[in-house]
């Protein structure tokens, strides 16, 4: 029987680092996000600090680990045999859950995750309890740390208010002050800027660090023989002077002599502090309940009692974690920084939604956004007009963007937001993650970054009219899932510690694997989902005439390329009336018209971009993309429709058909052979020959359309088949009359003068 708790404890570690890798891969999101988004430092920099940072949080991580033997449940109420229940059914449903989020790019909170699955086994293990014991529900309350429980629940659900008010309030009064030529600032503005900051960092490092550690009890002579936690707190405000004008000399030293740019060492500092008070505070979230598991295993096996005997009251009394054990943890969180890709959709998410400049909105607005976004609108423009004149110029001043500000924000790989809201991010981060963490309450770091992330956009006007209702159905999406994340935390925990007091060992072996089916198949499904993305997709880039006919020229090879490759799959699927390669048409159409529309949408940042004297560059590339659109529009419509006659059941069409629509894919082939061949050779004169042929192809659709219309007068025909091969001819007409007249755009500009 021992053997089984052993196996059980070895298990659990197992599954330890399995969550340390999801829970990372979901929280890198936390002290990433603001030096990713405002690129103040290179990539590689920032993963060393944040590693640093990882490492050293998590060397002091010890004294929180009590939240997962006592904080939520009372140990004395149960046995070895049902908390050793309890843990394993924590951990299979924490990693099943964070992968669930990571997988679909959503950051979630590992803090909520872990205290409502310690709540719910908690909960259902207690009534299975009280049900063997024919007690009462009312009885619960005796099993479950309910003051404890109800204060981390207030405390993680507070922190989403306090996070996003002070956040903003905080970057409007800072934006205020600066604005955005911040940069341009007297030295002693920007010393006294980074004075605050950094003292704000390190004094709060001091809290996390210092005082968690086993140093803060060491006493020192020159402190006045008293250990430096007694120190910080009676020498509160000589701390806190002394913090303020060291940092403000070295601001100073630094700015006016070194030529130092102060955002970037905030935004150096403050990630380094803030993946310190991430690991410090939320290391509890991935290995407090296994190295709970092991403590209670210790304290049982050489007790000598039988496991639904020994109590474990043991658990109430502070137990240190082993230092080894927080070093490889923290080992094992600096390797998945680096080598998670899902992390980076996670990170996009954050950033998307609280970036400066124009992004493709992936969440779609609701009735509560634009409920919420109509409202304080309106509520805004209440109070703004209630200012008087000169007040509301001098703000509108200031939160105004400079001309040659906003043409860097347009650019391609132009950073989220500016060092100055990234400073602001991490400042107000570590402070409120650091002082959650100094009272030992396991504060949700996620949700405190990311709403003081959204916070400070709302603040920064990055939520503009053309976007708020995008990015608050975004926030409310994000919000929405820590909810749910709590709900099915709190029942699929429940039920796995049912089934494995029903099932036992092998209930856990059966889960277990259902659970590594379920995490291997969504890691193929991301994997294959971040394949699709990094295949070649639309650009049409450039800043003059020439760049943007060369590259749009490969542009439309692109296109070319996939329309081909979709029109193969429309032939092959109707040929074979089989909806599995009309399935993949479908499906390619639809992403090629997404990025199509993505263009579209960004024409007026990209001409925004184009040198003020170039109006030739600026219509071309209109021209352009609207060829480009009318056929894809065309090409969708046929899609579709062949889609759906073959899903219906319709007749198939005629063996004549398929043969002239596989003459039409060869007119295709043609046209993108004639275009590869002016790429890769440097010809114009493969364009001119493709244009040339668009009589013959031309007459050849009209041909077909003439016989058919025999046909129909002469022989017993289908409706619904004639109606299909109908369309598909007069879109392929349609199709190859633009894609000529873009060859022909191409071609004339390519020339410098019409030609054709």
């Amino acid at each position: 029987m021992d053997d089984i708790y052993l196996i059980i404890v070895v298990a659990l570690g197992v599954l330890a680092i399995g969550d340390l890798i999801v829970g990372v891969s979901n929280d890198a999101v936390n002290f990433l996000t603001s030096a990713v988004g405002s690129k103040a430092i290179p990539f590689k920099t920032i993963m060393v600090l944040a590693s640093l940072g990882v490492a050293s949080g998590a060397l002091f991580s010890s004294g929180l680990m009590e939240v997962a033997r006592k904080g939520i449940f009372n140990p004395d109420q149960f046995y070895f045999d049902e908390i050793m229940l309890i843990f394993v059914a924590v951990m299979l449903t924490d990693i099943l859950l964070l992968d669930f989020f990571n997988t679909i790019g959503l950051p979630t909170s590992t803090t909520v995750s872990i205290v409502f699955e310690l709540l719910g086994a908690a909960v259902f293990m207690s009534l299975i309890k009280i049900q063997a014991n024919s007690g009462s529900i009312s009885d619960l309350y005796q099993y479950i740390n309910t003051s404890k429980a109800i204060q981390i629940i207030l405390g993680i659900l507070l922190s989403v208010v306090v996070a996003l008010t002070i956040g903003a309030i905080i970057q409007w009064i800072t934006r205020l002050i600066l604005s955005y030529n911040f940069l341009s600032k007297e030295n002693w503005v920007s010393s006294i800027f980074g004075s605050v900051a950094l003292s704000s960092i390190m004094y709060f490092i001091l809290i996390k660090g210092i005082q968690g550690s086993p140093f803060s009890s060491s006493e020192f002579s020159f402190l006045g023989n008293r250990n430096i936690k007694e120190f910080i707190e009676l020498e509160l405000f000589l701390v806190i002077f002394l913090n303020l004008t060291l940092w403000y000399l070295i601001s100073f030293i630094l700015i006016k002599y070194l030529n130092v740019n102060i955002y970037k060492v905030i935004i150096a500092v403050g990630t380094f502090a803030l993946a310190l008070a991430f690991a410090g505070n939320d290391l509890v979230n991935f290995i407090g309940v296994p190295i709970a598991a092991f403590q209670s295993y210790e304290i049982w096996s050489s007790s000598g009692m039988l496991p639904s005997e020994f109590n474990m009251r043991i658990l109430s009394s502070k137990v240190p974690t082993p230092t080894l054990l927080l070093f490889f943890s923290g080992l094992v969180m600096v390797g998945t920084l680096w080598f998670s890709k899902k992390a980076k959709s996670v990170l996009k998410t954050s950033l998307d939604l609280s970036n400066q400049n124009y992004v493709k909105e992936r969440f779609e607005p609701n009735i509560i956004s634009i409920f919420l976004v109509k409202f304080f609108s309106k509520v805004n423009k209440l109070i703004f007009s209630s200012i008087p004149k000169f007040y509301q110029n001098l703000i509108l001043n200031q939160f105004k963007i400079p001309k040659n500000i906003r043409k860097k924000f347009n650019k391609n790989d132009a950073p989220s937001f500016d060092m100055l809201r990234a400073s602001i991010n991490l400042i107000v981060a570590s402070v409120l993650i650091s002082i959650a963490t100094s009272y030992k309450l396991p504060l949700s770091t996620t949700y405190v970054t990311f709403m003081v992330a959204m916070g400070t956009s709302l603040a920064d006007r990055a939520w503009g009219e053309d976007s708020a209702v995008y990015r608050v159905s975004g926030v409310i999406n994000v919000i929405g899932g820590w909810f749910l994340t709590a709900i099915i935390a709190f029942i699929v925990s429940g039920i796995i510690v049912s089934l494995i007091f029903v099932g036992g060992i092998s209930a856990i072996a059966i889960i277990l694997f259902i659970i590594l089916t379920i995490i291997g198949k969504n890691y193929l499904n991301h994997k294959r989902k971040n394949s699709i993305q990094n295949e070649e997709v639309l650009k049409l880039t450039g800043d003059s005439s020439e760049e943007i006919i060369k590259n749009s020229k490969k542009n439309a090879e692109n296109i070319f390329k996939r329309i081909l490759k979709i029109y193969s799959q429309l032939i092959d699927g109707l040929s074979k009336n089989e909806i599995e390669s009309l399935s993949k048409s479908k499906k390619n159409i639809k992403k090629l018209s997404s990025e199509v529309e993505n263009l579209r949408e960004n024409t007026f940042y990209f001409i925004k971009n184009l040198n003020e004297t170039d109006k030739i560059a600026g219509h071309f590339y209109i021209t352009t993309l609207g060829y480009i659109h009318d056929i894809t529009q065309d090409l969708e419509y046929t899609v579709f429709k062949g889609f759906k006659h073959v899903k219906n059941g319709h007749k198939k069409l005629k063996l004549s058909q398929i043969r002239d629509l596989n003459d039409i894919l060869d007119f295709y082939k043609s046209i993108y052979d004639d275009l590869d061949k002016s790429i890769k050779n440097q010809d114009n004169s493969n364009l001119k020959n493709a244009w040339l042929k668009k009589s013959e192809i031309i007459g050849f659709i009209n041909k077909k359309i003439d016989d058919q219309i025999i046909i129909i007068r002469d022989e017993e025909t289908s409706p619904k088949n004639t109606t299909l091969y109908f369309n598909i001819l007069l879109k392929a007409k349609e199709i190859f009359n633009v894609k000529l007249d873009l060859i022909k755009e191409h071609y004339n500009s390519a020339e410098d003068k019409e030609v054709l």
